[in-house]
Formats: C-alpha cells, structure tokens, sequence
C-alpha cells in the first residue's frame, strides 16, 4: 500500500506532497490541475518506464 507520494520537478509540477489514507482514495480536481500527471508519477514509482520530456528544467 502506498501511504504517502513525494513529486519533485515532474512535469508540470513543482513539488507536492500527497498522504493516502488506508483504503480507498480518490483523486478529484478541475481540468488542467494535475490528476493524470500524479498517476503518472505513481506508475513511475512502481516502475513504468518514463519520458525525459516528463522531468521539468529549472
């Protein structure tokens, strides 16, 4: 069970940091906010093969 996710310079996200609860979780938000690049991170961590083009600059 994943019980927290650290995001660093992921596309474009700066920084987050998420806690899961035990159970079920659900990821909610507006177009554009960032839904699909979390789960991408997540596929990454488990080991999905990744893109450079994912790695933000700067």
């Amino acid at each position: 069970m994943i019980k927290s996710l650290y995001i660093k310079n992921l596309a474009t996200i700066e920084n987050i940091e998420l806690d899961f609860n035990e159970g079920f979780s659900i990821l909610t938000g507006e177009t554009g906010t960032g839904k699909s690049i979390i789960i991408g991170g997540i596929k990454l961590v488990l080991g999905e093969k990744g893109s450079t083009d994912l790695i933000r600059t700067g």
